[in-house]
């Protein structure tokens, strides 16, 4: 009888057990299920310059990239949450900002920044963390590399470089050219040596540069430089800088009598620049989009929004670059299946054929998009295509 008795408080105490573990089961199950649902978000970093010296720049590739999130705001099922910071147009502000989007508010991915510098600053902080990032317009190609977490959908400068040099030589005729640099600036200092070298090799003369002169970001007197460079008398100026300097130099040059080509760098597709130099004549620059002239069906489609969007102001390559970053986004996310950063990563790692706004991207070994250039010149007070330049 006490054998009974104990067997079976044994398989009365293993049922309450199972029991119990069932409901233990149940109460994670239902955990589990909050964790999804509380994930059901998709944090897309930014960190753009929206104060400081290349506050026109971060703004209008942040526009580009707000228009993609109202227009797509949603990928495998989720809601697409942007978190923009503003790094201030500084490096550590950049750093700053990489962090807190890292630490605090936990992306998945990020995007940015304007700026070489600005990106290079904040990039070994996302690469720690394994959080991939998408840059919009930084150029210079330390941005990615050695750093396999960092990706973009701009061409670079030693590509721009070398079709500046090409147009130079090969449309407007120059066998002299000089430079005139920021020093402060990574991006004006890369573009510049790329200019040099080509130019150098198509003209197959090593002197063919005939004054290279620096000054600092910030410096609202270019008198100095352009006496130096008059003097030279080159057949063109290669000026690559922010487009707040840049259009303060090309004004003054005008004013001092210079009257030869003077070329830049993508960062003068600013309004900023162009209401100074809107009366000028020989005005060219390289940039990665033109309202004119679609080169997709995404192209047409980013043109037609944005003027709904945007009224009154003028489509530009920021914008479409923006926009193109925040949809490759989303491109490998819905590839990777997946809102894990590093799935995120390998997924941009593959692009291929990509059809954005500004063209067809593919990313190299590098992360550094392989596509077209487009040239641009002021006339009659106004960005107005030019022509355009395949990568080899």
């Amino acid at each position: 009888m006490f054998k009974k008795k104990y067997f079976t408080l044994i398989a009365l105490l293993l049922v309450a057990a199972m029991a119990l573990a069932g409901c233990g089961g149940g109460g994670a199950e239902k955990k589990e299920a909050a964790k999804d649902s509380a994930s059901d978000v998709i944090k897309i970093g930014v960190f753009e310059p929206l104060t400081g010296t290349n506050a026109a720049g971060g703004e209008m590739t942040v526009e580009g990239i707000k228009l993609a999130n109202q227009l797509f705001p949603e990928v495998n099922g989720k809601k697409v949450e942007l978190v923009i910071v503003d790094n201030k147009s500084e490096k550590q502000e950049a750093a700053n900002a990489v962090e807190r989007l890292v630490s605090k508010d936990k992306v998945n991915v990020i995007i940015g920044s304007y700026g070489s510098s600005l990106s290079m600053a904040g990039g070994p902080i996302a690469k720690e963390a394994g959080i991939p990032v998408i840059g919009c317009s930084p150029t210079n190609p330390a941005v990615t590399l050695g750093n396999d977490y960092y990706f973009r959908v701009c061409f670079i400068d030693p590509f721009q470089g070398t079709v500046m040099a090409n147009y130079a030589v090969e449309k407007l005729g120059a066998k002299t050219a000089a430079i005139i640099q920021d020093v402060q600036q990574d991006y004006s200092v890369g573009l510049s040596n790329y200019f040099e070298k080509a130019f150098k090799k198509l003209t197959n003369n090593e002197n063919a540069i005939v004054a290279k002169v620096n000054y600092n970001t910030g410096d609202k007197d270019f008198s100095s430089q352009l006496t130096t460079v008059k003097a030279k008398n080159p057949d063109v100026i290669f000026a690559p800088g922010n487009f707040l300097e840049c259009g303060i130099l090309v004004e003054k040059a005008r004013e001092l009598g210079i009257t030869v080509p003077i070329l830049g760098g993508d960062t003068w597709e600013a309004e900023e620049f162009l209401s100074r130099v809107k009366n000028t004549k020989d005005i060219y620059f390289s940039t990665h989009f033109d309202a004119d002239h679609p080169v997709t069906e995404m192209s047409t489609k980013f043109m037609e929004e944005y003027k709904k969007a945007y009224p009154g102001k003028q489509v530009n390559a920021f914008g479409a670059l923006g926009f193109d970053a925040y949809i490759l986004a989303l491109d490998a996310i819905k590839r990777a299946g997946s809102a894990d950063p590093q799935a995120i990563r390998d997924a941009l790692a593959a692009t291929k054929d990509f059809q954005g706004a500004t063209g067809i991207i593919t990313l190299d070994a590098n992360g550094d998009a392989t596509k077209t250039a487009i040239i641009k010149k002021v006339v009659d007070g106004k960005f107005a295509y030019e022509g355009k330049v395949e990568p080899k």
